[in-house]
């Protein structure tokens, strides 16, 4: 199968044989008439959940190979990195992500996604590419291919990574932790892009600086004493007690953050009991952190502990039935753009499409494209935004006073064509600047 898909990619490589004097942009749009297209559908018809993308991955590498790229396949369980060397010059990194999520797919479009699978412990679901994965993909072999078929009008290496099981959060940390920088040549730079349902088709958006956040999944276990429900005075209620850690978690931010920093505490589950008249002996709190800067996160994660811990003392809990807390070890880092990269890149995008670009708001949600400049190596990262959301459906809903259906909807279809050519074009941009004229603070 493998070395039919390879001939089938070879064939359709064929007919892009753009020149280094074609236009970047009419060339990708003419690969995407013959050839990206079909590709996207593809992906998106056939979504795999996190660490599950073998197939995936398996024509991810396919492209790549045909492209012309040397691929090595299984980089963190199911990654793929394509190298192509071009003679002397900096090293560039970009990388797309593969992962779909579990959720049934409920969009108009042609090629909708009837796919099941397990995830990684092996319970069955429905898959989508809600989070426009798919598109990612197809701008990454995209670019690919230009650089491929112009290399004479760049000098250097280029180094392309399809990351699995960005979704929860761990595909980055385990392809670093496979020798991502070792085995391969480590980047200057890293370049990358999301395509973003909250904005139309065609718009650009980045972000200098802090994009995204850390992301941290707190579980906290309110010990209590059970007893029963007619005889609450014989125990030690762990909802009463959870219900003040909730509201007591409010606080840090509100009064305990400067105004002028970012944090989020949320509290997305609270479990006790089982029957009406049963007082339990435990509540367990679901919360999900989100900061910044490193400070911010290690004094909220300290302060939830702190608000558990004092709300226990006050019911008169002993010391061997304190709250016990767990933080997930592999947690998701800020997005930091590099400040010197962000504005070159910055340039460059809006040199190639004026003003269709600008700069944004940080936010909330996490990606763990930051791990790759979270490293010893401290690699500079850049992730711009592209949007995704059709034009007609956008105006629908702008009608309405509403947002269309965006990122991690069963109703989210983004506009393929408008998002793949936007991102290919302004991630092959970014990386001929950066092969012209070096990474910005980088020894030349």
């Amino acid at each position: 199968m493998r070395r039919f898909l390879t001939a089938c990619a070879v064939a359709a490589l064929m007919p892009f044989a753009a020149t280094a004097q074609d236009d970047l942009g009419e060339a990708l749009q003419t690969d995407w008439d013959a050839h990206l297209q079909g590709l996207y559908e593809h992906f998106h018809a056939n979504p795999e959940l996190s660490f599950m993308e073998v197939e995936t991955a398996a024509r991810m590498a396919s492209e790549l190979r045909a492209a012309g790229y040397d691929v090595t396949e299984e980089v963190g369980r199911t990654g793929v990195v394509g190298v192509l060397e071009n003679g002397p010059g900096p090293v560039i990194m970009m990388r797309a992500d593969m992962d779909g999520l579990p959720m049934r797919e409920d969009t108009p479009v042609d090629y909708i996604s009837t796919a099941t699978g397990p995830d990684r412990m092996g319970n069955e679901f429905p898959i989508m590419h809600a989070c426009a994965h798919d598109t990612h993909m197809t701008a990454l072999v995209g670019s690919a291919r230009w650089m491929a078929n112009n290399r004479d009008a760049w000098s250097g290496t280029l180094v392309l990574i399809a990351q699995p099981a960005e979704e929860v959060g761990l595909g980055a940390y385990a392809m670093l932790s496979d020798g991502l920088y070792e085995r391969f040549p480590t980047p200057d730079a890293v370049v990358s892009h999301h395509t973003w349902g909250y904005m139309p088709a065609g718009q650009v958006r980045y972000v200098p600086g802090f994009a995204m956040a850390n992301v941290d999944t707190v579980d906290l276990y309110i010990r209590g004493v059970g007893s029963h429900g007619a005889s609450p005075h014989l125990g030690k209620d762990p909802v009463v007690m959870g219900a003040q850690v909730v509201m007591g978690l409010q606080t840090l931010v509100s009064r305990e953050l400067s105004p002028f920093e970012t944090g989020v505490v949320t509290v997305g589950a609270f479990n006790s009991g089982t029957k009406h008249n049963i007082i339990s002996d435990e509540a367990h709190l679901q919360i999900t952190v989100r900061s910044y800067t490193d400070e911010v996160r290690a004094q909220l994660l300290e302060g939830i502990e702190r608000v558990a811990n004092g709300v226990a003392m006050a019911a008169g809990m002993p010391d061997d039935l304190m709250p016990r807390m767990e933080i997930d070890e592999v947690y998701t880092p800020a997005v930091y753009n590099d400040p010197a990269l962000s504005n070159r890149a910055g340039s460059v995008l809006e040199a190639r499409f004026g003003d269709a670009v600008d700069t944004a708001s940080p936010v909330t949600g996490g990606e763990d494209f930051s791990r790759y400049g979270r490293t010893e190596d401290d690699v500079p990262i850049f992730m711009f935004w592209v949007g995704g959301s059709p034009q007609e459906v956008w105006d629908e809903y702008a009608a309405r006073g509403q947002t269309p259906p965006a990122n991690h909807s069963p109703f989210f279809y983004p506009d393929a064509e408008g998002s793949v050519s936007v991102a290919a074009e302004g991630m092959t941009a970014i990386a001929l600047d950066l092969f012209e004229n070096g990474v910005p603070g980088a020894a030349q």
